[in-house]
């Protein structure tokens, strides 16, 4: 098979330009599913996870510090809701995410610091990470699964 040099040139000017296409795209979507973990990381900050659930598909798993909490509904109705309104006041910093993709979904690792003022009590501080796993559902990026933990940073 005689492969004409129009056929080559052009080629190798098509290839890279759908490769720079699809790159374009990714990184798109990477920008699209850490401002979906940012809306949600605001939220707690608010202390209001009120329009959270939009963040979610609605059969989202939740894993918090070796526990399974079911559904994100679940979780917003048993824990997260009841524990916010005990606090203060929630703060993040040193706040990292890196998202990659494999495939159809997007897969997210945050690292954080966290401190929590509790209405009564001692603060509290923590390291935390936090790995999600996201996927499009009518256009949208949401979170499938999310697990979390936390730790004493050393020293404290």
């Amino acid at each position: 098979m005689n492969i004409g040099m129009k056929t080559i040139m052009a080629l190798s000017i098509a290839l890279p330009a759908a490769a720079w296409a699809q790159s374009d795209a990714r990184a798109a979507d990477a920008r699209v599913v850490k401002a979906v973990l940012s809306s949600y990381k605001k939220a707690i900050e608010k202390l209001d996870a009120a329009g959270t659930e939009r963040l979610f598909t609605t059969n989202a798993q939740i894993f918090e510090t070796g526990a399974s909490e079911g559904s994100y509904t679940t979780y917003l109705a048993h824990h997260l809701g009841p524990e916010l309104k005990q606090f203060k006041s929630f703060r993040f910093s040193d706040y990292k995410v890196d998202v990659r993709f494999e495939g159809p979904v997007a897969l997210a690792t945050e690292t954080y610091r966290y401190r929590i003022q509790p209405k009564t009590g001692e603060a509290a501080e923590r390291l935390g990470v936090a790995s999600s796993v996201l996927k499009k559902v009518g256009g949208s990026w949401k979170i499938v699964s999310m697990h979390n933990s936390a730790r004493k940073p050393k020293g404290s």
